[in-house]
């Protein structure tokens, strides 16, 4: 890889061990699936970062399998919020330094209670965004979850 992005400078100074996957963006296809498909892994080991706003608690981040959907009943249990709703497009680069199929759950601009769905942890290693679009960081997902401070709780439907 030519350049590093900052969730590389993170992983590197906390000592994480962690490869990377560049692929083509295809702006009409910001999917997980799609992103899998590029760089020829199962679906299954590619996680995206979704931010959600809850009604007492405010932001709060979720790491769930690229394929599958946020269940926003189960994120407001597990973060002790009443209600949860899935933030703007539009507040995602205020809000975290990222920019929609570039957010990564590292380096955001604020420190945000942060979730791994369950699944994380009965996989080696998963794919996760490096900060910007077209690259993947390839991580132990108990280490970077505990880089970041994460707790788990199954969040999809």
């Amino acid at each position: 890889m030519k350049t590093k992005t900052n969730v590389m400078r993170i992983l590197d100074s906390a000592k994480l061990r962690y490869e990377t996957a560049e692929y083509d963006v295809d702006e009409s296809d910001l999917s997980g699936v799609h992103l899998a498909e590029s760089i020829g892994v199962d679906v299954s080991l590619v996680y995206k970062t979704l931010v959600a706003r809850g009604e007492r608690n405010g932001i709060t981040v979720f790491v769930i399998p690229a394929a599958e959907e946020l269940d926003l009943k189960k994120c407001a249990a597990a973060a002790g919020d009443k209600r949860m709703e899935l933030i703007a497009v539009k507040e995602l680069l205020p809000l975290t330094g990222y920019i929609r199929g570039g957010c990564s759950p590292v380096g955001m601009k604020k420190r945000y209670p942060t979730y791994f769905d369950a699944s994380a942890f009965r996989r080696e290693r998963i794919y996760v965004s490096a900060g910007q679009r077209g690259v993947q960081v390839i991580v132990d997902p108990r280490e970077l979850a505990e880089l970041i401070g994460a707790k788990t709780a199954e969040l999809t439907r």
